[in-house]
């Protein structure tokens, strides 16, 4: 019979370090996939989280996921009766990428940050101000409108129009990067904004 910790542990295993798995899995056959069984690693990291005791000192799941795998793999090969002579090479070169993004994810990230600046500085002044004071400084919505000069109501409605914009936009972003291309639509111009 399972205890209430060991299923809360479950639940936080499935949020917070399944969605690292793929990642994990493709670290594992790019480095040492012929050292070890990529899934034995993987299901003896889990069964390491799941024995601890807590796991609210864990701030970079990812890291700490990455961690223990090259542990594990490490462990095997000092109990393995035989290494080949190019796993030595191997361990020295097991380099991990606990914080940093890889290439392609960080041009993709300033690529998408670009983006979403542009589409920021084509919402009308009013509305890109609002939603700049709510969503970056984390004013509330009284405060919005007390240095806008303008009502609660109004502030809502110029930050409700800057996320259907913001979101369409990204979202036609995302398709096109994916090869999809953008239907033609009408055009909006800024007096509808207002």
């Amino acid at each position: 019979m399972r205890t209430p910790f060991s299923e809360a542990r479950a639940m936080w295993l499935s949020q917070h370090v399944l969605p690292h798995e793929p990642v994990l899995r493709a670290w594992l056959v790019r480095h040492v996939g012929d050292l070890a069984d990529v899934d034995d690693v993987i299901q003896e990291s889990y069964a390491q989280l799941m024995s601890l005791e807590q796991v609210s000192h864990i701030q970079n799941v990812r890291s700490y996921l990455f961690t223990i795998a090259k542990s594990v793999v490490l462990q095997g090969l000092r109990r393995a009766k035989v290494v080949p002579i190019e796993s030595i090479g191997e361990i020295e070169r097991l380099e991990i990428a606990l914080d940093a993004p890889s290439p392609e994810s960080h041009a993709s990230g300033v690529q998408e940050l670009r983006h979403l600046d542009r589409c920021i500085a084509q919402l009308p002044a009013k509305c890109k101000q609002a939603f700049l004071m709510r969503r970056v400084h984390g004013l509330a919505q009284r405060e919005i409108a007390q240095r806008l000069g303008v009502s609660e109501n109004t502030v809502e409605k110029h930050i409700v129009k800057a996320l259907r914009h913001l979101s369409q936009a990204l979202a036609w972003n995302g398709g096109e990067l994916a090869g999809r291309r953008r239907p033609e639509k009408k055009e909006i111009h800024r007096e509808e904004w207002n």
